[in-house]
């Protein structure tokens, strides 16, 4: 599977989707609103009835009141040939005008004033219609937009569990911008969707299916004719709106590019104005941005094309209803041997005026569906994604451990076939110190991710007190290690609650005291606010130095068993080395430490020190022992540590003791 230069997959475009899949996936969200939809339904009903009556009435007016008072004595001022006519029009409805006209039909002899107030009743009655019809769309939108926006809440939590319950190595290989595409754009999409676009569809299929069942019943003649450019119709929605959904599935993709190059650039605003790509960055966001256009473009000109071709062919529908229409009603013989009457054309007109509408609507809104679609193909691609790291079925919780730690013949890989330890045996006693050095790309960090089953192994075993990592839970085996990394992230919220963040019941004391013991207190006094100092993103605002003894503070605070320190002196002058040092000596006392550092201060003291050279440990044991080898330990100490030795008072030899 290839990616791209901003990490989506191009099978998420060319692959073929399950469209009813998706709507089968997002049913299930919709399950526990059934009551809400229900009344959707129902409402959607009363809507639709509305407006088939509408035109029905229309036509009862021209037939049952309009035309018979026309051609009766009652309105004398009409010249006699268009009595006639209107005579002749209103024949068919002589034999059966109490089954076909309002409740109270025109009776022999009526005079004006009758005829008139008849024609009142049956507007006081439309006017009813209108008013009923308004209210329960109004109704339906509202239950729509209330359980909808429930669901998507629901939806919305559910793709942030799966992005925290994700291993480590799904967030390596995909881009943090693509990912949040996910939880805002495409989430954004269905939202739309359903809150107008969803209910606005299925109402205007269920009003197509009931005015053409009331086409039908009022002269199946007549309705073949004014339905017979319904093909046309399907055969245009079925081909365009196909073509619109691969292009807004290709526009989902791009805006989720978009999001990765914007979030990399913001990320990285510092280096790139260090090194002067300016410049080139922008034309790199452009060319994303051009992709993403050009994608748009195409889904929009399927939209824009389908909405005129439906109007157009409904045109015709009208065209062909007048014409057929007015040609029987003037011959007088019909359709087919089927009556037809002014109002029945009139009617017949409103249908299909009414039939289009829905028709057009379903075309236009018809895309956001698609769009909808594809942006919940890719939320339910993403939970659908099986972590590489899960608790096995019959995992244990846990409980409170010593420390000891063991590798057996462990081998690990990132890529298939591409191992990166090679048969890793390791035994740290608890309370001890084991230190990691080696070249780049040796495998140092590998080893400290398997502790905490950040990754899991290929073969071989990871054991902690004997119990193998993949046997207990994550989360309480994670419980018991704290991190502190080369580069630390710290959120955006108080100093308090970012060294709460490993322990939240403990006190406020029991912060401060964990940041007396990281030498951390002294600097956050003098902050403007103390441990209420809201710090920026990524602890901006703050030293590197700062934010590796806040950092050391929530380790404290947390009270692991095991501690892991990823270049944690790294990036720091030299009197903060020493501070972060002396920090550092004080939280391992008596927990067991694995330790990957270039610094000569953090291994002189380890309990054993571990030389990893292209997956391997090549060479264990302790500082000096390792030197007297005059083994690879001695060749990285001479071109690596020796200097910093030096630097720092201490012999050639590397027999000096750490800095205080």
């Amino acid at each position: 599977m290839m990616r791209d230069r901003h990490g989506a997959f191009e099978a998420e475009v060319s692959k073929p989707k399950e469209v009813g899949a998706t709507l089968r996936r997002f049913a299930t969200y919709f399950r526990p609103y059934w009551p809400q939809y229900l009344g959707v339904l129902l409402l959607m009903v009363v809507s639709t009835w509305t407006q088939v009556m509408g035109p029905r009435l229309l036509g009862q007016a021209v037939d049952c009141f309009f035309t018979p008072a026309a051609a009766s004595s009652a309105f004398s001022q009409v010249p006699a040939p268009l009595r006639q006519t209107l005579a002749s029009a209103a024949q068919p409805l002589a034999a059966g005008a109490s089954s076909t006209c309002w409740y109270d039909p025109p009776q022999p002899g009526w005079t004006a004033d009758d005829y008139l107030a008849g024609l009142g009743q049956l507007t006081l009655a439309l006017i009813a219609i209108f008013v009923l019809g308004s209210v329960t769309t109004g109704g339906m939108f509202f239950l729509m937009t209330w359980s909808g926006q429930r669901m998507l809440k629901t939806l919305r939590v559910d793709v942030f569990k799966q992005i925290l319950r994700l291993s480590v190595g799904y967030h390596v290989q995909h881009e943090t911008g693509d990912t949040m595409s996910r939880v805002t754009n495409d989430a954004d999409t269905v939202q739309q969707a359903i809150s107008f676009a969803l209910v606005q569809v299925v109402s205007g299929v269920f009003l197509i299916v009931w005015i053409g069942y009331a086409m039908v019943s009022a002269s199946p003649a007549y309705a073949l004719v004014a339905l017979s450019i319904l093909p046309f119709m399907a055969l245009a929605t079925v081909w365009l709106s196909s073509q619109a959904r691969r292009a807004f599935r290709r526009s989902r993709r791009e805006m989720g590019s978009v999001n990765a190059g914007l979030q990399e650039s913001i990320s990285g605003v510092r280096e790139s104005q260090a090194f002067g790509r300016e410049d080139e960055n922008i034309a790199t966001f452009r060319q994303v941005n051009a992709a993403n256009r050009d994608a748009n473009i195409r889904a929009v000109a399927f939209t824009s094309a389908l909405a005129p071709t439906l109007e157009a062919l409904g045109y015709v529908a009208l065209m062909l209803v007048l014409v057929v229409g007015g040609i029987g009603l003037l011959s007088g013989s019909g359709l087919m041997g089927s009556p037809l009457s002014l109002g029945l054309i009139i009617t017949f007109i409103a249908y299909v005026q009414r039939f289009n509408q829905p028709v057009q609507q379903i075309a236009v809104l018809w895309t956001n569906i698609q769009s909808a679609i594809a942006g919940g193909e890719r939320i339910f691609g993403l939970l659908d994604v099986v972590p590489d790291v899960q608790d096995a079925p019959s995992a244990i919780e846990l409980t409170a451990i010593g420390g000891a730690v063991a590798f057996e013949d462990v081998w690990a890989e990132y890529e298939q076939g591409v191992s990166v330890l090679k048969g890793i045996n390791l035994q740290a006693e608890p309370g001890q110190t084991v230190a990691i050095v080696g070249p780049t790309g040796a495998g140092k960090t590998t080893i400290i991710n398997l502790i905490p089953r950040f990754y899991d192994v290929t073969r071989g075993r990871v054991t902690v007190d004997g119990h193998d990592v993949r046997e207990v839970s994550a989360a309480s085996l994670r419980r018991q290690i704290g991190v502190v990394l080369q580069d630390n992230f710290l959120f955006n919220d108080s100093i308090l609650e970012n060294l709460r963040f490993g322990r939240p019941e403990a006190t406020d004391e029991d912060v401060m005291q964990a940041a007396r013991l990281a030498h951390a207190d002294t600097f956050i006094q003098r902050l403007p606010e103390g441990y209420q100092t809201v710090l920026g993103e990524r602890g901006t605002g703050l030293s590197q130095g700062q934010r590796q003894l806040l950092a050391i503070a929530r380790a404290a605070l947390a009270d692991p068993r095991i501690l892991i320190l990823d270049e944690a002196t790294s990036s720091v002058d030299t009197r903060t080395e020493r501070l972060i040092q002396s920090a550092l000596e004080t939280l391992m006392r008596g927990r067991t430490s694995f330790v990957v550092a270039h610094r000569l201060s953090t291994i002189r003291n380890a309990d054993q020190v571990l030389v990893l050279q292209d997956g391997q440990i090549v060479e264990r044991g302790r500082h000096e022992s390792l030197l007297a080898q005059q083994g690879a330990y001695h060749q990285l100490y001479m071109s690596q540590f020796r200097r910093q030795a030096e630097t720092t008072g201490g012999s050639p030899s590397g027999l000096a003791t750490a800095p205080a």
